[in-house]
């Protein structure tokens, strides 16, 4: 009983350490690089059409939905890198 229950967990570690590196964490590293676009586009315009009242603002809220959009990446990678590391399960780096 306690061998099938080891074997069990062993399967369901690997099962959830390849879950981790072919979907979550390039799905994160995806999921990064658009908040970052998208701040540097509210950049961008804020920076480049200072003149237009309406650009400003565009760009200011782009630039506070990518900073919003990085924090809950960063705080969803943080809880995840617990969570591995609470259970035993290899992170990929």
């Amino acid at each position: 009983m306690i061998a099938y229950a080891s074997e069990a967990t062993a399967a369901a570690q690997t099962l959830v350490e390849r879950i981790n590196a072919v979907i979550l964490f390039p799905l994160m590293t995806l999921l990064t690089s658009v908040a970052m676009v998208v701040f540097l586009w509210g950049a961008f315009q804020f920076v480049f059409r200072a003149s237009d009242e309406s650009a400003r603002t565009t760009g200011k809220r782009h630039m506070i939905y990518g900073i919003i959009g990085l924090f809950v990446i960063l705080t969803a990678y943080t809880l995840l890198n617990v969570a591995a590391g609470t259970f035993g399960i290899s992170v990929p780096r």
